[in-house]
């Protein structure tokens, strides 16, 4: 990947980080290029839209609230459109016109016009959590939610994009909140994962499934289930989980250092002015666990897979090969949180204190990791096309190093997607992602996993979001599709916001459509036909 490291010309980065209105209604974008005539439905995009609530900021890049964006493609024209999410912690901030509930990084203080005895009994009401859903989008059946990590995911309109209802997944599943990554079959079936707190304030993660369309209309998510239970390697402390990867036959789940102190979040809604962020601890001796666990039937395998620290986020993807599962991971090496340099204030810096800061977080790198289902020996693993290792201990551990894929010095491959229906949980050839220049979203990139040769799309001051693979009509080849991304060039004259139409071959421009307002970070999102 070239390097890009020259200034960013007038911070221009620190804009995708301010708060912006919704819109009306849909406005029409001007169209460069040719649009594909096949290439018609909606990208549905989220993101923070609102960064302070009156004189209070939200303080972290997860607490903004939630702002959906649509862009609709329909015979080569292009409109865009946004609207909040209306939910309880949106809608509660802007009736009191102050941060209500806490969100990852900010917290909420009592109401100051309360008196002394209410502000008091308000912290012992147990812990308030978000629903601030500003993470990703998903279907289950035939609605479609917007999410966050915790126990409420929120229906929402794909095409007015209103806010519908509020599902508390707690009444449906043991599990104290689920990933905004979900894993989606062909026939509609939604796999996630969860912490559960357990009897005896035992722990472990939930592998939930939700069924596809039900015939009888009924809600699928009332019929939502646990299908298998993963142990956790500390009794009080969950680790922080984002995604997990599906093969198959198999779940893989990745359980790294960073963890939960319970007994800290359980204790924190009762202390003035504490947050999600707070709870968060590093483990420095227990490295990173890959765990196992069958889908049919479905049971939990005994084998101890273990490696170095690494803070995880986002699995590529994993596939079964001879006896073996592939896992092709998004890692950051060590055992230091992430997100602590995710602080709006620390994004929002000077180009060179952003480098900086870059310099001291962990170092991202794609790698890939081989597990042995079922081998014996010194180097358990026979794959010819792959440098990776898996070597059983003395003590029945099995020690797990990487084949590096991608790595360049605080140039983070992130956000990856696939040729997803066709590849999902297949041996596969190439990964689409964001590229983070020192954290800052300034290209997109082609990798491919087999010979890891790679291709970016970059230009000056142009800030893209995850580049979402929609695949071309009766397509043979695994990249024969396009590449959707909301790109914002805030020094552009006019027309600062455009959603991209890349070739997924080579990332050549095939079209853009350019809107008149900025658009601010989106996360995650899907493309709906």
């Amino acid at each position: 990947m070239q390097e890009y490291s020259k200034l960013h010309p007038a911070g221009g980065y620190k804009k995708i980080f301010e708060t912006c209105g919704e819109l009306n209604e849909p406005i029409p974008a001007i169209v460069v290029g040719v649009i594909p005539e096949w290439l018609s439905g909606s990208l549905l995009r989220l993101g923070p839209g609102l960064f302070e609530v009156g004189a209070e900021p939200f303080y972290h890049l997860f607490d903004g609230q939630a702002l959906m964006h649509k862009f609709d493609l329909k015979n080569g024209h292009v409109t865009y459109y946004r609207k909040f999410v209306k939910t309880d912690a949106y809608v509660r901030a802007m009736t009191e016109k102050r941060v209500v509930i806490t969100e990852f990084g900010t917290a909420a203080y009592p109401d100051p016009c309360k008196n002394i005895f209410s502000r008091f009994f308000t912290y012992f009401k147990g812990i308030e959590v978000t629903d601030n859903c500003l993470v990703n989008v998903y279907p289950v059946g035939e609605d479609f939610y917007a999410c966050t990590e915790t126990n409420y995911i929120t229906k929402v309109d794909p095409d007015t994009l209103e806010t519908l209802k509020k599902v508390d997944l707690c009444d449906y599943l043991s599990v104290n909140g689920v990933t905004a990554h979900p894993h989606i079959e062909s026939d509609g079936t939604v796999y996630n994962l969860g912490n559960c707190f357990g009897k005896n304030m035992s722990l472990a993660y939930n592998i939930v499934k939700i069924p596809p369309t039900q015939k009888d209309k009924s809600d699928p998510i009332a019929k939502s289930k646990v299908l298998v239970q993963i142990p956790s390697s500390e009794r009080f402390k969950p680790s922080y989980v984002h995604s997990f990867g599906m093969t198959e036959n198999y779940f893989v789940f990745v359980e790294t250092p960073i963890k939960i102190n319970l007994l800290k979040f359980l204790t924190a809604w009762s202390i003035w002015g504490t947050n999600y962020m707070d709870c968060f601890e590093s483990n420095e001796t227990m490295g990173t666990w890959f765990h196992l666990a069958m889908k049919d039937p479905a049971k939990y395998i005994e084998h101890k897979f273990r490696t170095s620290a690494f803070n995880l986020f986002h699995h590529i993807n994993s596939y079964e090969d001879d006896g073996f599962i592939v896992v092709d991971l998004c890692t950051w090496k060590g055992h230091e949180f992430v997100y602590n340099y995710l602080y709006l204030a620390n994004l929002r810096e000077n180009w060179e204190e952003v480098k900086k800061a870059a310099m001291r977080a962990p170092q991202p790198e794609v790698r890939r990791y081989v597990l042995p289902i079922d081998k014996q020996g010194k180097n358990l693993i026979s794959l010819p096309y792959t440098t990776a290792t898996a070597v059983m201990r003395s003590d029945g551990t099995i020690w797990l190093e990487p084949e590096v894929l991608f790595s360049g010095p605080r140039q983070a491959f992130e956000f990856p997607q696939i040729n997803y229906s066709k590849f999902s949980g297949k041996n596969y050839s190439y990964a689409y992602g964001l590229g983070l220049n020192h954290f800052i979203p300034d290209r997109i990139c082609k990798l491919n996993v087999k010979t890891k040769e790679t291709w970016v799309w970059q230009e000056p001051d142009s800030y893209p979001s995850e580049p979402i693979f929609v695949q071309t009509p009766d397509s043979v080849e695994e990249d024969d599709g396009v590449l959707l991304s909301i790109v914002v060039n805030p020094g552009a004259d006019q027309r600062p916001g455009y959603l991209l139409i890349l070739n997924a071959r080579d990332l050549t421009e095939i079209a853009r459509a350019e809107v008149e307002v900025i658009i601010p970070v989106t996360f995650h999102g899907m493309y709906k036909p």
